[in-house]
Formats: structure tokens, C-alpha cells, sequence
């Protein structure tokens, strides 16, 4: 299983918006007879991988144990069921990390197994399968997406000069590791501030990539210029919006963006209705860079998951902080009300610090 869920890793930038999944498949003496993960969509699942790859080395899998890192899907999409083709290759047993939250699957690949006579088994490794496919498991259960949010900051917490300049407070190794993250998302979220300002491309350029992320941009006023440069990759831009605009909106339509209306009473977008839309989309994991004042907002509002913060050791003094009020409450009169984390991981990135932060209990659904 510790093999199945490497394999299952080895999915994270390419099996989007599918889950991660790795497969091992071992004879009764304990040889591994073939493996594999989840191709890109529409390609073959971890299971079929696995069936191939004995194939190809020679090996009869009758009578063997796959061990999944998730339940083998029941139903034709992309692909055929997985289920019927171990059921159809004679395998004995099935050792499985987790239930699939699909409601197409969600128990049903178990069942037909087991009326198929073959041995079922769950649990296994079952912590760090879900951790893999934290993204899959949000937009199933919670319906949007796992929202992690990234920031470059000074070790006393600035993310730019009182100016707004930014480039660059941390190393190349932490903007190539972000660049990592982006890679493996269903989608990167930017504000039309951060646009503006920075006119930036947000995509992924500094490590190889399978596919570059779906551009999202909060634009309450269709403000973005049609001229920006996050045009330049060719990848889908989707703008949200709140205030009609005809010829902002189609000068931004004849540059392949998609412009979608989602306000809130307040005249701004609304963030939740927008991440409903993008679990509707098939985000699982949406990463957000952007500045201070949409950064707030999302927090305000409890929308992050998680914190994916790159510190750098120096000191900025005076300058523009993580986020923009980011309690609904306003200041805090006690310590107890402060917003609680859970440390997920601590790791040197060149000469700065990547710490992974999320809200806690996020993750218990």
C-alpha cells in the first residue's frame, strides 16, 4: 500500500480533475506482479494501468491482491468500470484505502466485487490517501473546492513595501515551488487589484507541467484590461463579476475570457456562490494568489482551507501586511478569539521557510 500511495502521488499534476490514485498488484507468494496510477482524463485508471503492466512483464494476475488507493470506480465516464476489469482478470482480493465520495461509486465498486466473490478490504492507509486528494474529497462532500491560499512574505509578516512592491521578497527555489502548486491545482485565483498592479501571467513556467491551471480573476466591475497579460497562456480565464458591463465584457469575450455575473448585496462578487461554480466546474483544489485586500475577504468570509506561506528571512519594517481585515468582527479585544491553525508541515525551500497552515477542523468532513 505504501507503494500504491507513492504511485498515487505521482498523479498530482496530471489525474486532475479525476482523483490521485496508485495500484499494486500482488501474486499470493507476495511478488509484485504490475502497478500503475491514474492517467490524465479519459486515459486509463490506476487499476487498468496495473492490469496492463503485469500484462506487459508477462504475469497472470489470477488469483492476486490489488492493493488501491481508493475504491475502483462501478459506473462508465471517461472510462469503463475498474471494478468489472478485475473482475474480469480473476483477481482474488482488493485491498483499498477509502470509499470513493463520488456519489456514482460511493460503495457500489465494493459491492459488485464482493458479488463477484472476490475479498474486500478498507482502511488501509486510508489517512494519507484522503490527505492526497484532500481537493477530490472537498468538491464531492462539501460541493467547492479546497481553497489554499499562498503568500511570499518577510519573517515579520510583509508582503510588500508600503508601495506594493513585491518582487521579490523570497528566493527563485520558493517562486519555483510555488509554481509546483499551481501545477497540481484545478485552478489559480488572482483579484483584479493584483492584475492591475502587477500584470502578472500566473502560470506555470518554472517547473514542467502536464496542463496549465485555469486562470480565475474577481472583478466585481469588469475592470481587467483586455490587453493583460494573463491572456498570453493558453488556458481558460474565467472573470467573475458583479456589475454588468456590455463592452468590458465582450472586448474581454473576444480575448477568450469567460465573463460570469455573481453578486452579493453589497455590490461586490460573491465568493461563496463563486466557489460553488467552480466545484461545478470540476475545481478540486483552487490556489489563490492574490493581494491583501482578497485575501482578507476570503478569510473574512472563512473561505481558505489552508495556508501555503513561503517566509523569507529578512525584515521589511513598514509595509503591506498577509491580509486586509481579515475578522468580520474587526479588531480583536482577546486572544482567544484569534483565528486557530494547525501546523501541516515545516520545510527549508532554498534559504526561506515553507510552512503549510490550515484552519482548524477544516478537514473534518
Amino acid at each position: 500500500m505504501q507503494r500504491a500511495l507513492e504511485l498515487s502521488a505521482s498523479a498530482r499534476f496530471l489525474s486532475h480533475p479525476n482523483p490521485h490514485v496508485g495500484c499494486v498488484i500482488v501474486s499470493s507468494e507476495g511478488s509484485r506482479l504490475g502497478e500503475g496510477h491514474t492517467q490524465a482524463p479519459g486515459g486509463p485508471h490506476a487499476e487498468i494501468m496495473a492490469l496492463r503492466d503485469a500484462e506487459t512483464r508477462g504475469y497472470s494476475v489470477a488469483g492476486a491482491t490489488a492493493y488501491v488507493t481508493l475504491e475502483p470506480c462501478s459506473h462508465h465516464g471517461r472510462t469503463g468500470p475498474c471494478c468489472d476489469a478485475l473482475i474480469a482478470a480473476g483477481i482474488r482480493k482488493v485491498v483499498a484505502s477509502l470509499t470513493d465520495a463520488n456519489p456514482l461509486v460511493a460503495g457500489q465498486g465494493f459491492e459488485r466485487l464482493r458479488a463477484a466473490g472476490i475479498e474486500v478490504e478498507v482502511g488501509l492507509g486510508a489517512a494519507e490517501a484522503r490527505e492526497l486528494n484532500i481537493g477530490f474529497f472537498s468538491r464531492m462532500v462539501r460541493k467547492t473546492p479546497w481553497v489554499r491560499l499562498k503568500v511570499a512574505a518577510s519573517l515579520d509578516g510583509k508582503t510588500a513595501l508600503p508601495d506594493g512592491t513585491s518582487q521579490w521578497i523570497t528566493s527563485e527555489a520558493a517562486r519555483a515551488d510555488g509554481h509546483a502548486w499551481r501545477a497540481r491545482a484545478g485552478a489559480v485565483l488572482t483579484g483584479v487589484g493584483t492584475v492591475l498592479e502587477d500584470d502578472p501571467r500566473l502560470d506555470v513556467r518554472l517547473v514542467e507541467a502536464q496542463r496549465q491551471p485555469p486562470l480565475v480573476v474577481v472583478d466585481s466591475q469588469l475592470q481587467t484590461p483586455h490587453t493583460a497579460r494573463i491572456f498570453e497562456p493558453a488556458r481558460p480565464v474565467w472573470i467573475y463579476a458583479a456589475t454588468p458591463n456590455a463592452a468590458a465584457c465582450a472586448a474581454l469575450e473576444a480575448r477568450g475570457a469567460e465573463v460570469r455575473y455573481l453578486a452579493n448585496p453589497h455590490g461586490k462578487v460573491d465568493l461563496a456562490a463563486m466557489l460553488r461554480d467552480l466545484a461545478a466546474r470540476e475545481v478540486n483544489e483552487l490556489h489563490v494568489e492574490a493581494g491583501h485586500k482578497l485575501n482578507g475577504s476570503l478569510m473574512r468570509e472563512g473561505l481558505v482551507d489552508e495556508l501555503l506561506l513561503y517566509m523569507a528571512p529578512k525584515f521589511l519594517g513598514d509595509g503591506l501586511g498577509m491580509a486586509s481585515q481579515p475578522y468580520a468582527a474587526g479588531a480583536l479585544t482577546r486572544l482567544d478569539q484569534a483565528l486557530a491553525l494547525e501546523f501541516k508541515s515545516l520545510e527549508a525551500i532554498g534559504p526561506d521557510l515553507r510552512i503549510i497552515a490550515r484552519m482548524a477542523g477544516r478537514d473534518r468532513f
